[in-house]
C-alpha cells in the first residue's frame, strides 16, 4: 500500500469530538501515515505545535485565519507571537508551513483591510522562515493576486480549492499547489468536477480539514484522516487513473512542498 499523506486537518483541536488516539490509528490502518495539523489562531498554532510534537509523523503549521484576522490584531504583536513559537529549533522541524492564512470575502467575519494586513504580515513572517503557505482564499481572488504578486519566492497550497478553472490555471502558473478533499466527492457542479478532472498531478495535494467536509460515504460522521483513500478512490474513477497513481504523486508532492 502506498502511503497517503493529509495536508490540512484541524484534529488537534480542543473540541474535536473523537478520540485521538483512535483517530491517529485508523490512520495508520488506513495508509494515511503522515498528517499536518494547521492553526487558525494563536491558541490553535500552539494546540498544532504540542500535538505534533507529541506523536510521530504529525505536524503543524501556524498561523491566523481570516475570520480570525480582527480579534487577533486587537492584541499585541500577533505576527511576532506566531514568530516566537518558530524560534524553538527542535520545534521547528516540526513546524512545516504558515497557515492557515488568507482571504474570505464570502463571510467577511472580519474587515477586509484587517484581513490583507494580516495576510500581508503572515506571509513575510513565511519568507523570513522559508515556510510554505497553506492558503485560505474564498471570493477573494482578485484581491489574493495582487497581494501574492507583490512578493517574491512564496510557495504554498491552495486549501479547500472550489474556485474556477481560469483562477486554478493562475495558481499553475505561479507554482502553487492545489488541495483537494471530501467536497470533491459530493460537490457535482459541472466547473468544480472540471478542476478535479484537469488539475495536473504533480500538483494536486489531498487533505481532509477535518472535522468538516466529510467525504461520500461517510456524510453525517465526523471527517478524519483515515478517510483520505476515499478521496483518492473518486478522483482515480473520475480521471481515468489508477489508486496507486493518485497516492504516489500526491504523496511526493506533499514531501516535496512540506519537506516531511
Amino acid at each position: 500500500m502506498i502511503s497517503l499523506i493529509d495536508t490540512h486537518c484541524h484534529i488537534h483541536e480542543t473540541d474535536y469530538p473523537l478520540d485521538c488516539g483512535e483517530v491517529l490509528a485508523a490512520a495508520g490502518a488506513a495508509g494515511v501515515e503522515k498528517i499536518i495539523c494547521v492553526g487558525t489562531d494563536l491558541q490553535s498554532s500552539r494546540d498544532a505545535v504540542e500535538f505534533a510534537v507529541m506523536h510521530e509523523n504529525v505536524f503543524a503549521t501556524i498561523g491566523i485565519h481570516p475570520h480570525e484576522a480582527e480579534k487577533t490584531l486587537a492584541g499585541l504583536g500577533p505576527a511576532k507571537e506566531l514568530d516566537a513559537i518558530l524560534a524553538g529549533a527542535f520545534l521547528a522541524k516540526k513546524i512545516v508551513g504558515v497557515g492557515e492564512i488568507g482571504l474570505d470575502y464570502y463571510y467577511n467575519h472580519s474587515p477586509r483591510e484587517t484581513q490583507i494586513k494580516m495576510l500581508n504580515q503572515q506571509i513575510e513572517l513565511a519568507l523570513k522562515h522559508d515556510l510554505p503557505i497553506n492558503f485560505h482564499v474564498r471570493e477573494a481572488f482578485d484581491d489574493f493576486w495582487s497581494i501574492f504578486d507583490s512578493f517574491h519566492g512564496v510557495r504554498g497550497v491552495l486549501h479547500s480549492y472550489t474556485d474556477n478553472l481560469a483562477n486554478m490555471e493562475k495558481a499553475l502558473t505561479r507554482g502553487l499547489y492545489i488541495g483537494i478533499n471530501g467536497i470533491a466527492t459530493f460537490n457535482k457542479e459541472p466547473n468544480l468536477l472540471a478542476v478535479h478532472k484537469e488539475l495536473p498531478l504533480d500538483r494536486m495535494l489531498l487533505e481532509t480539514d477535518a472535522p468538516w467536509l466529510t467525504p461520500v460515504p461517510f456524510r453525517g460522521h465526523t471527517n478524519q484522516p483515515s478517510y483520505i483513500p476515499k478521496i483518492v478512490e473518486f478522483l482515480a474513477q473520475l480521471r481515468g487513473e489508477t489508486y496507486d497513481e493518485i497516492a504516489e504523486s500526491t504523496t511526493a508532492n506533499a514531501e516535496k512542498l512540506f519537506k516531511i
